[in-house]
């Protein structure tokens, strides 16, 4: 056999080899990825962390095929300074073999964790090998450099007139909040400015309802105690549903009644408390969620306490 047909017959076998190869990768089939959607960086998705303290993600997932595992890691950015290298990074199995999952998380920033701005990647790997990496911002605070810092000063219950619970005790551990029993709440949050709003919650356990940020309340299932906001204001200061002006020696704003029982609540306008939240008897969420319009920063605090409508 000549060079010539040697050659023209290896090419003749390369060219087969690269059409049956073509064909062999057109006829794979296309394997789902999997998808998220409702992300939430930070509590009102602001995209902020404090350093030592609670962080707060959430984020909706559809596998692909099932669910492998989630992790997230914040890594930092090349151009930016930082005070030393660091990294972090949290992996969760127990969504592996889910076809869904909402991925609501509660972890603690180390509090070895410098300042600055970092890469915030969440991946999803799939059981049939497919991954979805996203990448959002993270700016990380320590809590001297926070433009506001939302913390609870006060948070107190009076049933009857007397103290229920008071300076995170009940004053008679066990008793429950009676039907007809007059309910009133003071609540302050120090360290805030600008503009922000609370409320206060009453929210039947079993709804399986816990809302930490205005936006996610659900008033079909929250009976509300009280709703207050603040306005523009230029310095820091405690933030209360109970105003008492010392220059007048008077009160600016009493704190409201609600009676355990009663057929509406304190919403602006007053929502009936019927369907998902009417009254039972059992174990209810007591609660402030707090909103800081102007630093979109919020602030949320429940405590457990029982209530007998029979």
């Amino acid at each position: 056999m000549n060079v010539k047909v040697y050659l023209q017959q290896y090419l003749f076998l390369l060219l087969a080899l690269s059409i049956f190869a073509s064909c062999d990768d057109d006829d794979a089939p296309v394997l789902p990825q999997p998808t998220i959607d409702n992300i939430e960086i930070g509590l009102n998705n602001n995209e902020m962390a404090v350093v030592g303290r609670d962080f707060h993600f959430n984020a909706k997932i559809q596998a692909g095929n099932k669910i492998e595992n989630v992790v997230v890691k914040i890594q930092q950015r090349s151009g930016e300074t930082y005070a030393k290298v660091w990294s972090h990074e949290v992996n969760w199995t127990e969504y592996n073999g889910s076809a869904t999952a909402t991925v609501h998380k509660h972890f603690d920033i180390p509090a070895d964790a410098p300042e600055g701005k970092y890469d915030f990647l969440i991946t999803v790997n799939d059981q049939n090998g497919t991954k979805l990496e996203v990448k959002k911002n993270l700016s990380l605070y320590t809590a001297e450099n926070l433009p506001v810092d939302p913390k609870l000063s006060i948070f107190n219950i009076f049933a009857k007139e007397a103290p229920y619970y008071r300076n995170g005790r009940f004053v008679t551990p066990g008793t429950s909040l009676q039907k007809g029993d007059l309910f009133n709440s003071q609540v302050a949050i120090s360290g805030v400015k600008g503009s922000g709003k609370m409320y206060l919650l009453l929210i039947n356990k079993k709804a399986n309802h816990r809302p930490e940020s205005i936006e996610n309340i659900d008033f079909g299932k929250a009976i509300v105690y009280d709703v207050y906001e603040h306005k523009d204001w230029a310095t820091v200061d405690h933030f209360t549903n109970s105003v008492f002006d010392e220059a007048s020696y008077s009160m600016v704003r009493e704190w409201p009644n609600l009676t355990i029982g009663a057929a509406t609540d304190n919403n602006t306008p007053a929502g009936p408390i019927t369907g998902s939240k009417a009254w039972e008897t059992g174990d209810y969420y007591f609660g402030v969620v707090y909103k800081n319009t102007t630093y979109n920063m919020s602030f949320f605090h429940y405590m457990e306490v029982p209530v007998n409508v029979n």
